[in-house]
């Protein structure tokens, strides 16, 4: 490998690692990739509209749960940000989608079939549970993003000019193609990498 080539490879490297990760984790480990149904892909939280209700989602790289695994919410709350009064852990066991059981600590217990979209009611109406497959809604087109960051590590290879922070400026030629290589894949229309994928999902 070239000097130049060997500069190249190490930009894309992390221009990549650059790339936000903090909404998405996704078979980042060799462990993890053996391992799908113990990866958490993305994680949601949002109250209610009253505030009374707390909704909470784990979807799984791995089209299904694991009956060894527990997947766990920890929740911590309090009236300010940062300054959390009570904790509280939701636990859940998942043998299949006939046999759930989700604790909310000592306080209510949610067991049976949780693979109706209404989603299983707990013994003391606490919880709501579903753990099944959905379809991800995320649309990603990662090999647009990947020929999109090889443009832009093209054209910072040969960059001589650059702002007051000494980052490096591309031109408006450079941007417009970077762009357009990104709205596309392989040169041809946009194409998602994740259509079709069905991540397992817990909803509380």
């Amino acid at each position: 490998m070239t000097q130049q080539n060997r500069n190249r490879a190490l930009l894309l490297t992390a221009m990549l690692a650059a790339n936000p990760s903090w909404a998405a984790d996704h078979l980042d480990t060799p462990g993890v990739i053996a391992a799908p149904r113990a990866d958490i892909g993305d994680l949601y939280a949002w109250t209610s509209y009253d505030g009374r209700g707390l909704n909470l989602v784990m979807t799984i790289v791995g089209h299904t749960f694991s009956e060894h695994l527990e997947y766990v919410f920890h929740i911590d709350s309090g009236k300010r940000f940062n300054e959390t009064t009570a904790t509280a852990d939701i636990v859940c066991r998942i043998a299949s989608a006939t046999n759930v059981v989700c604790k909310a600590g000592n306080t209510d217990v949610a067991s049976g079939e949780a693979g109706n979209p209404k989603g299983l009611v707990s013994r003391n109406k606490h919880l709501r549970v579903f753990a099944g497959p959905r379809d991800d809604p995320f649309y990603n087109n990662v090999k647009g993003a990947r020929e999109a960051y090889s443009v832009a590590a093209d054209a910072m290879m040969g960059i001589a000019r650059r702002d007051a922070a000494g980052c490096p400026m591309f031109s408006e030629a450079t941007t417009r193609s970077i762009l357009e290589t990104w709205r596309h894949t392989g040169g041809g229309p946009a194409k998602n990498f994740l259509a079709g994928w069905t991540p397992a999902s817990l909803v509380v």
